[in-house]
């Protein structure tokens, strides 16, 4: 199988391709903390700022800290002037939600930094993958650690992750997020745009790496030429002592 070798912008292809997959998480964690008017939240790996856009449009004051700076550059282009998203967590520790979306996943950030921004009895949210299988991707995880030479994750527990944190973990929830993609070079610049395969492309050859996502699609693809993996996501809500 030749590979596509399409140009990739990670940032560009995470905003246009892949961070829509994770709305029925935002939606989720959103509608069970009541997020609306009066909510000051923060997003800790807030991406290119959807998730703090649909935060935005139920009334909430938001802002957002983002370690790639592609990232920040994209979230200040389409989110309200009033919403803020810098590099750095805020010194402001007034907060009464913080997400962590990508907890188990590609962080910016670290536990001590989910307490230092909110306030006391604040409600902080832990997401990640959900069970290896429930997740069509769980193969492709693999694949990322064969191709980076590493040993596979045995995966994170969020409710242990709150509490070495210092939160009080106060209920959790899991979520149907499948990956959907128009035709197979989008599905694999989505893949490339989560950071999961980051490790790898240091450590091989970019093409191969392409190559080897495209034969682990063949079991998503559809007869029209479309990719469909169901995921489910998993998500802890802990509160701030």
């Amino acid at each position: 199988m030749t590979p596509t070798l399409v140009p990739h912008h990670p940032a560009r292809d995470w905003a246009e391709i892949q961070e829509r997959m994770l709305v029925p998480l935002y939606e989720a964690a959103y509608a069970r903390l009541g997020v609306g008017p009066g909510t000051r939240l923060l997003g800790l790996d807030c991406g290119t700022g959807l998730a703090l856009l649909m935060a935005a449009a139920r009334g909430a004051s938001v802002a957002g800290a983002e370690g790639d700076h592609a990232r920040v550059e994209l979230a200040r282009t389409r989110l309200p002037d009033a919403v803020t998203v810098t590099p750095d967590v805020p010194a402001d520790g007034s907060y009464d939600v913080v997400t962590a979306f990508h907890a188990a996943d590609r962080t910016s950030f670290g536990p001590a930094d989910l307490t230092r921004v909110a306030q006391s009895g604040a409600a902080v949210v832990l997401a990640g993958w959900g069970p290896p299988e429930r997740c069509a991707t769980e193969p492709l995880l693999r694949l990322a650690d064969r191709l980076a030479d590493r040993r596979p994750s045995p995966g994170t527990d969020l409710g242990a992750l709150a509490v070495r944190a210092g939160l009080r973990p106060v209920g959790a929830g899991r979520v149907a997020c499948p990956f959907g993609y128009a035709d197979e070079a989008s599905a694999v610049r989505g893949l490339l745009s989560t950071g999961v395969f980051d490790a790898a492309v240091r450590a091989t050859d970019p093409a191969q790496v392409e190559k080897e996502i495209e034969e682990a699609l063949a079991p998503y693809r559809r007869p029209d030429g479309t990719v469909w993996m169901p995921n489910v996501f998993r998500y802890v809500v802990a509160r701030v002592a």
